[in-house]
């Protein structure tokens, strides 16, 4: 079942605050990034619908969603003109397509909620693609500021440290959320790399 929001997804919620908070201009921010970002939360906090487990967990599950779509609101409303929409072009059908059909194959069990759940787990480990490939197109990265960065790997951490916590005080280890979650540090170790060496010292 989804989990409630914990220190790692906290770091995560972050993210799209920073964001927000540097949306002039948008020039280098991926908006195909965030609206994946944004389905991850809305397809993983459907349970908001049909169970209650604390005022703390349904809050913060709504403030992840409303930051979520609100950066989106941003990106293509709000602040368009700014947004370099010409080279944010990854084809979202290319991950979109195999993960609904990895979500159908491997999960929990097959229910609606938990399909969803899973399908959330593994489009997230991928979500960061389109901008790391916006990033490989333009050979810069302008407004990834090193704070955006820095709750991006905080976020990976805290999950790191989650999972052998659990492993280690409850003996609990769920193998499509650290598969996943490897995968998913992998590109954002790829994602640091390409900032590092395309983007260093740009503001």
């Amino acid at each position: 079942a989804p989990p409630a929001p914990t220190s790692s997804t906290q770091g995560h919620q972050q993210e799209p605050a920073l964001l927000l908070g540097r949306f002039w201009p948008l020039w280098g921010i991926s908006g195909k990034s965030q609206i994946l970002f944004a389905l991850v939360f809305t397809t993983r906090y459907l349970d908001l619908f049909t169970n209650f487990i604390s005022v703390y967990n349904t809050v913060m599950k709504v403030i992840f969603l409303i930051c979520a779509y609100v950066t989106v609101y941003m990106i293509y409303v709000k602040f368009r003109k700014t947004f370099d929409s010409e080279n944010d072009s990854f084809r979202l059908e290319f991950l979109l397509v195999p993960v609904t059909g990895l979500s159908f194959l491997e999960n929990h069990s097959f229910t609606p909620l938990e399909i969803l759940w899973t399908f959330s787990i593994y489009l997230e480990s991928v979500a960061i693609l389109p901008q790391l490939f916006m990033i490989s197109k333009t050979g810069e990265a302008e407004t990834i500021t090193t704070h955006y960065l820095f709750f991006l790997g905080l976020y990976r951490a805290l999950y790191i440290a989650n999972w052998v916590w659990r492993y280690h005080t409850e003996n609990f280890y769920d193998q499509i959320a650290v598969v996943s979650g490897v995968v998913q540090t992998i590109f954002y170790c790829d994602f640091f790399y390409l900032y590092v060496t395309k983007g260093r010292g740009k503001k």
